[in-house]
């Protein structure tokens, strides 16, 4: 037995130094920016060293700098970098839900390129309010008396509760203690604004006399929250927003109604739920409604507060919190357009989401087949393509369990479903699509002007 043939070479110490091989990759990728470049060596010979039998010995060399190229391509990528969206879900959280208008986008643009009048009032020459326009619109869509704009809508609930109940007592449903995204739940912001929270009845089923029950001398708010990214059913009950006002009533105690996701349209001859329109929220008695700009408004990230009582919002906006949650300029500007769009009635042929959640049946049904066409066109794909009718979905907590008619492109592809899908989410750009039954499923409701002929181009590089 020839023990020197069982030693197996120790691969590190064929591992080149930094410099070197920066170098070399330099010059075989000049498109690569030479700080992307050494982040990756550096991070992948100190894998190698960690960890040589994760290059082959029959390709060290190449291994790593192909391992490093790789990387550096992904560090140099914008971040967040565009992506086609062909799942057919509007309000994809992880594709940062909605996008924007190319008029709003143009107006943030507009701001970050230049000064502007925004804490200045230009007739007095004087300090002038940050958010003062944006609620006058506001107050104008919805009807409002008093209105505010902070970061997100978990910021504008939080300073809510803050100026409302901090060390005092805040009554919800143990049916509405939702755990929203990135694991944030309600109980926690209640905690983080100083409140302190009541539950009362079931997880299934509360009643209004729960809630009297709970009510005390120490009660300074009830809240409601809507149940945005789940359903309910079966022996269910629980208090609407009338009989909590008229219980908050009663004992004077006020109403704060979370939507989470709302619009300021009545899209209830669409289907929508009478629930999702904030001014209809307004009008049923709530003290002030709360929701997030960046869902079903269709504008940048941003949390949006609604009150009956234009002194409630301006003790809000004096509050610490407000400072510490307020829009940055960029945001205000898109928002600002984006209620622009809604007053001149644009917004549902303007905004993406709307335009999207609102399109026909019949008109994506054509985009589908036209997009087919182009797929099976002689020499250009080595698949076949199925169109099929097929359901899509609001999502970012919006519209539960409201499913949409939408048509579909089905590409059953040699390799495999999960090869092509992640061919198709490396390729430049990333496409992001369902997959099923062993086929990739493109949603035609979720594609944006310009996507189409890219989708065609990347279905069929993902193929080659």
């Amino acid at each position: 037995m020839n023990s020197e043939a069982e030693v197996k070479p120790d691969l590190r110490r064929d591992i080149p130094s930094v410099g070197r091989l920066v170098s070399e990759l330099e010059a075989a990728r000049p498109d690569l920016p030479r700080w992307a470049l050494l982040e990756a060596v550096r991070s992948v010979l100190a894998a190698v060293r960690e960890e040589p039998s994760s290059v082959s010995a029959a390709s060290f060399a190449d291994g790593l700098r192909n391992r490093a190229v790789d990387l550096a391509r992904r560090l140099a990528l914008p971040h967040p970098t565009r992506v086609i969206n062909a799942t057919g879900i509007v309000l994809h959280t992880n594709l940062g839900r909605a996008p924007l208008a190319p008029g709003a986008a143009e107006a943030l643009a507009a701001a970050a390129r230049s000064y502007g009048d925004l804490e200045l009032d230009l007739v007095s020459g004087k300090r002038g309010a940050r958010g003062g326009r944006l609620a006058e619109k506001l107050c104008a869509l919805s009807g409002a008396s008093g209105a505010l704009a902070v970061n997100n809508n978990a910021g504008a609930l939080l300073l809510a509760l803050a100026t409302i109940a901090r060390g005092r007592e805040v009554v919800v449903s143990r049916g509405e203690l939702v755990e929203i995204g990135g694991s944030f739940r309600i109980p926690e912001i209640l905690e983080a604004s100083g409140a302190r929270l009541v539950e009362v009845g079931s997880t299934n089923r509360t009643h209004a006399a729960d809630y009297r029950a709970a009510v005390g001398p120490d009660t300074a708010l009830l809240l409601k929250v809507h149940r945005s990214n789940f359903e309910q059913r079966g022996f269910v009950a629980e208090v609407s927003l009338q009989e909590l006002v008229a219980i908050g009533a009663e004992a004077g105690v006020p109403v704060l109604d979370d939507l989470g996701s709302a619009t300021l349209l009545d899209l209830r001859a669409e289907g929508w739920r009478p629930e999702t329109q904030a001014s209809a929220r307004l009008r049923a008695g709530a003290d002030v409604v709360c929701f997030s700009g960046d869902k079903l408004l269709g504008g940048p990230q941003a949390g949006i507060l609604l009150t009956a009582d234009p002194e409630l919002a301006r003790t809000m906006g004096a509050h610490p919190l407000a400072r510490a949650l307020r829009l940055d300029k960029l945001s205000l500007a898109a928002l600002d357009w984006t209620l622009s769009a809604h007053l001149d009635e644009r917004a549902p042929r303007e905004v993406p989401v709307l335009r999207a959640l609102l399109a026909s049946e019949q008109d994506l049904e054509a985009l589908a087949r036209r997009l087919a066409a182009e797929l099976e066109a002689p020499g250009t794909l080595r698949s076949g393509v199925e169109v099929r009718r097929d359901q899509s979905f609001a999502g970012g907590g919006s519209l539960p369990g409201f499913e949409l008619p939408s048509w579909t492109l089905v590409v059953r592809p040699p390799s495999g479903a999960e090869d092509f899908a992640e061919r198709l989410r490396l390729g430049e750009p990333p496409v992001l699509a369902r997959i099923r039954e062993g086929a990739v499923v493109f949603d035609v409701r979720t594609l944006l002007p310009g996507d189409e002929a890219d989708l065609v181009k990347a279905i069929q590089a993902a193929l080659v």
